[in-house]
C-alpha cells in the first residue's frame, strides 16, 4: 500500500500590518497593509515624556524630510509610549515629522514592544512587511549616518 503525499502549497506570508490602521499628519486613517505596500518602513517607539526621545525625534524628522524631498519610498510609523491619547497627539503634532502613527492603545503598544524586544525608548526598527527586523538599531544609524539620508536608506534596502 502506497502513501499519498500532497505537494506543499506555497504559503502566503502574513503581513505584520494586517488589521492595523495608521493615521497620517492630517488625521486621516488608512489600512496599514495598503498604505505601506512597497515602502521601506521604520517603526518608531517613542514618547513625549522621554528626554532621549525628545532629543532624537528632531534628527529622525530631518532624516525623514530629506528622504521625502528625494522622493524615496520610505515611511515611519510612530508607536507611542505616551500615557494618554492626548499626550500622543500633542507630542506628534508638536515634534514629529509628517509620518504615520498608530492611535493610542496601551495593549497594542505592549504587544509590539514584546514582539520587537523594545526594552528602552526611543527605538527605531526597520522591518520587512512580514515583521522581520532587518535593522535592529536604526536609531543609532540615523544619529550617526543620517546626514546622507539617501545613502543610509540604500544600505537598509540591501537587507530587504
Amino acid at each position: 500500500m502506497g502513501f499519498l503525499f500532497s505537494k506543499p502549497q506555497p504559503t502566503q506570508t502574513m503581513s505584520l500590518w494586517e488589521g492595523v490602521t495608521v493615521v497620517d499628519a492630517d488625521g486621516n486613517k488608512h489600512s496599514a497593509p495598503e498604505y505601506l505596500k512597497d515602502k521601506v518602513v521604520a517603526i518608531y517607539f517613542s514618547a513625549g515624556w522621554c528626554p532621549p526621545c525628545r532629543a532624537f525625534t528632531p534628527k529622525l524628522k530631518k532624516f525623514y524630510e530629506a528622504l521625502k524631498e528625494a522622493n524615496q519610498n520610505f515611511e515611519v510609523v510612530f508607536i507611542s509610549r505616551d500615557r494618554s491619547a492626548e499626550d500622543l497627539v500633542e507630542y506628534y503634532k508638536d515634534h514629529h515629522g509628517k509620518w504615520l502613527y498608530v492611535e493610542y492603545n496601551p495593549e497594542f503598544v505592549d504587544a509590539w514592544r514584546a514582539k520587537f524586544d523594545v526594552k528602552t525608548i526611543p527605538a527605531l526598527k526597520v522591518v520587512k512587511p512580514d515583521g522581520t527586523v532587518v535593522v535592529q538599531d536604526a536609531r543609532t544609524e540615523v544619529a550617526q549616518k543620517g546626514g546622507d539620508a539617501v545613502a543610509l536608506l540604500e544600505e537598509w534596502k540591501a537587507f530587504l
